[in-house]
């Protein structure tokens, strides 16, 4: 389809290229609508209104700027990519500086992957005893409280109602 732009440099409407389209690139007339609108919606054909008609067009110049756009744009961004890959690999250098492999380095790692351990299994034991914490058997003591004195509040009001009865 682009090389009918191309090669005509020429506006078209869509009744035309639906007859030129079969004709000179094998492209089926009932995909060619389809095919056209696809190009308008990449940006690789251009379309205008004019009155009650769409008229399509596409240069091989307008082709060649937008390529050369994404060219520059995907160059800049190789750039930025490089440029970050660079300082990323200067920091990998820098954090291996004083991190040599030693007996006490791998020591001081064992230490600290036992603490850590040893930490999560006292956070499990605390969790097991938390009912028995004091301040939640005060918080649970208030609660209680507070549902004794709805449950008393209720059933008042129903005891002094059937007294009237």
């Amino acid at each position: 389809m682009m090389e009918i732009f191309f090669e005509t440099k020429d506006v078209f409407q869509l009744k035309d290229l639906e007859k030129i389209a079969p004709k000179e690139k094998g492209i089926t007339a009932m995909s060619v609508k389809e095919v056209l609108q696809s190009l308008v919606d990449d940006g690789m054909v251009d379309c205008e209104r004019i009155g009650t008609s769409n008229y399509y067009w596409a240069f091989p110049s307008k082709a060649l700027h937008a390529r050369k756009r994404k060219l520059e744009v995907l160059e800049s961004q190789l750039s930025e990519g490089s440029q970050k890959h660079a300082s990323l690999q200067k920091s990998i250098e820098k954090a291996k500086i004083g991190r040599c492999e030693t007996e006490e380095r791998t020591r001081l790692a064992k230490e600290l992957s036992s603490l850590r351990d040893q930490r999560e299994q006292l956070k499990a034991e605390v969790e097991k005893y938390k009912d028995c914490d004091p301040q939640v058997v005060e918080e649970i003591r208030q609660a209680n409280k507070v549902a004794k004195e709805a449950a008393n509040r209720w059933t008042g009001m129903y005891h002094n109602n059937t007294d009237k009865l």
